[in-house]
């Protein structure tokens, strides 16, 4: 049993995305009982104390005024992602949530980590992993080196069927748009990139089909074709 996925473009603990953070709590497996929520900053680990105590507190007090029992856990490089109280504290949670930062960063301090682990458990058995920006890539095959335009990329964890997740999409500036054609030119027959709007978010399991929730839109993409899916409307991927 897999639970929910949420993949968000923008917009972690905001108010604008109330109805779907609703959703994922209603959606975790609590039953009857409070949800547990963890939020992880890990992502923004290099940007420094200021940087990581936002991020907390944003999540901590986002979830608290939607009647959760939320706990942040500063897990921020290698060493705290392997700490087992850390590990032991997100294998509780209904909710996983990484906010954003660095998709490089954030992959490299997951992968084979004991918190990693314990997220996907919480996964596995029907809770709900929740990441935005970085928190979304990871969960590509691929994270796009954009100091390189897309030519190249690193391995990503591949829990979904698309090559690439890309953020914050409806705010890419033109100098950009290079970068996504790059990306499309990179897929293989049957391979698709994913664009997510800000302020917007998809929410599925891994095999069905998935929902576009927030204010704006999803793009689908494979080598030579492109959809888009507003608010409410669903699709699959593969």
């Amino acid at each position: 049993m897999n639970g929910l996925i949420a993949l968000l473009g923008s917009g972690e603990y905001l108010s604008i995305m109330d109805d779907v953070d609703q959703y994922l709590l209603a959606n975790c497996g609590a039953d009857g009982r409070k949800p547990r929520v963890v939020c992880l900053p890990t992502a923004a680990g290099r940007e420094g104390e200021a940087s990581v105590t936002r991020w907390s507190k944003m999540g901590l007090e986002h979830f608290t005024r939607l009647g959760a029992d939320v706990q942040t856990v500063a897990v921020i490089d290698a060493e705290s992602a392997n700490e087992q109280s850390n590990a032991s504290a997100v294998e509780e949670a209904d909710v996983v949530y990484f906010s954003g930062g660095s998709p490089a960063y954030l992959h490299q301090i997951m992968k084979d980590s004991l918190v990693w682990k314990s997220a996907q458990k919480v996964w596995e058995r029907g809770g709900v992993y929740a990441g935005c920006s970085a928190g979304a890539m990871i969960l590509a095959k691929e994270i796009p080196d954009f100091r390189a335009m897309g030519l190249r990329s690193i391995s990503a964890f591949g829990i979904l069927p698309v090559a690439f997740v890309m953020p914050h999409f409806d705010a890419i500036p033109l100098f950009g748009k290079p970068l996504v054609a790059t990306l499309r030119k990179r897929l293989r027959v049957g391979e698709m990139m994913i664009g997510i709007a800000e302020d917007t978010a998809i929410v599925g399991k891994v095999g069905e089909e998935w929902t576009v929730m927030g204010k704006s839109h999803a793009h689908v993409f494979t080598r030579d074709e492109s959809k888009r899916y507003g608010s409410g409307e669903k699709f699959s991927l593969g």
